[in-house]
């Protein structure tokens, strides 16, 4: 694993900041305009107006209130190095109560040739100088990425529930429903035994893949600038969640398909192309398609929702034959591969650019929206599908390629406000 390092975060101060509940948000990529403005109701110094300010100079205005709420007291910089323990508590559509624990530290940057740190997603260049703006004028990680690695015994997580479980949080926050705690420890002899049980793992990022190649970038410019850059300035660190895959409480959620403006889509013609490659199955409505997707054991079974039908598909046999060559196996394991190569770009006919741009195609997270944008009319079909598993996730890490689009939703995500890394 790359470095870990415990670092002096800045915090709310409770007593001048008021409830964490009111004051932390998600990250920037996942908050709408509509949510954008009840954060910034909900308090005068909620995690919002640094994450994502509405002035029209957002950086400045991030930089001038994190300067403000530090000499103010709203903020308080801890004055000793720690490593955070957070916890996610939270209870799924089914009903299930999940518990998701890890820990936040400062993790030294590593180009990803160097394999230490491994990405699984593309990233795009306007949010990497939307972040890249930010930090160079805040010169603060705001929100943290999300790493996972592996490590079956468990060590560090024994070290840090036993912490945890003896002491009370200095954070106990609900937002949106899961309950977001947080801890801190600073004893040496605990900090050392969870730096030395991770000494070994490679990091997987699960989240964050622009802020991760944004903080690549910044301290590229830092080094640059500095005369004296000796390699263990803050700015060669990053903020990082870490969480163990043998997490019980590590949960990976699926992102659907909606296709729409598509000339002259029919979809009678669309059943009959996929009977070519797909074993068809008529059903009844949202409740059997979900029974037909938790009990097909093959990673290519879709649902396909359209006006009147409602379909479940099973690719008939090996993708390989039917994907380029040039795609890595542990690609061709993925089941939004085939559905991007074999049914959107060549049945459907949605390139690549379109998906990117969303011209034809959009995304969204509950199968129930799917229904109701079918139905509505606002889209011409849908697909609904199964997710992605944290093991495919890894491999197609370990070999150097990249998800489609929008291809796994981690939740819960990782809240900001909890807190933040200076980096100088």
């Amino acid at each position: 694993m790359p470095e870990i390092q415990p670092f002096r975060a800045i915090r709310y101060n409770p007593e001048t900041a008021g409830d964490a509940a009111k004051l932390i948000c998600p990250p920037y990529d996942v908050i709408s305009s509509e949510l954008q403005q009840q954060l910034n109701d909900s308090s005068p110094f909620n995690a919002v107006r640094l994450e994502l300010p509405v002035e029209a100079d957002p950086y400045a205005a991030s930089a001038g209130r994190l300067h403000d709420w530090l000499q103010n007291g709203e903020l308080l910089r801890d004055t000793e190095p720690a490593l955070y323990p957070y916890s996610q508590t939270f209870t799924d559509q089914a009903g299930n109560t999940h518990n998701r624990c890890g820990f936040f530290a400062a993790m030294r940057l590593h180009e990803f040739a160097e394999r230490k740190v491994l990405p699984h997603e593309r990233t795009l260049s306007g949010p990497k100088a939307d972040r890249l703006n930010l930090f160079r004028k805040t010169r603060t990680n705001i929100s943290s990425i999300f790493g996972l690695y592996a490590d079956d015994e468990g060590e560090a997580d024994r070290i840090v529930s036993t912490y945890t479980d003896a002491n009370e949080p200095l954070v106990d926050a609900v937002f949106q429903g899961v309950r977001n705690r947080l801890w801190r420890i600073v004893d040496p002899e605990l900090v050392a035994g969870i730096q030395q049980a991770l000494v070994q793992r490679t990091v997987y990022i699960a989240d964050g893949h622009h802020r991760y190649e944004t903080g690549l970038n910044y301290r590229r410019e830092r080094a640059e600038e500095n005369p004296e850059h000796s390699g263990n300035e803050p700015y060669n660190f990053i903020l990082v969640y870490l969480n163990n895959i043998y997490d019980k409480g590590l949960v990976v959620f699926p992102i659907h398909r909606l296709v729409h403006s598509l000339e002259d889509f029919d979809a009678s013609r669309l059943r009959e192309r996929l009977e070519e490659h797909f074993a068809v199955t008529e059903l009844d409505g949202r409740a059997e398609l979900k029974a037909y997707l938790e009990a097909a054991s093959s990673s290519y079974a879709y649902g396909v929702v359209s006006e009147g039908s409602v379909l479940g598909i099973t690719l008939k046999s090996d993708p390989a034959g039917m994907l380029d060559s040039g795609i890595a196996p542990a690609l061709q394991q993925l089941g939004l591969v085939v559905l991007h190569e074999v049914v959107l770009n060549r049945l459907l006919g949605i390139g690549q650019e379109a998906m990117a741009k969303q011209t034809n195609l959009v995304y969204v997270k509950d199968d129930g929206d799917v229904f109701d944008a079918v139905a509505s009319g606002r889209v011409q079909a849908g697909f609904v599908v199964k997710p992605a598993t944290v093991g495919q996730v890894l491999a197609v890490s370990e070999s150097g390629g990249v998800m489609p689009q929008k291809s796994t939703f981690f939740y819960p995500k990782i809240m900001t406000g909890l807190v933040f890394n200076p980096l100088d």
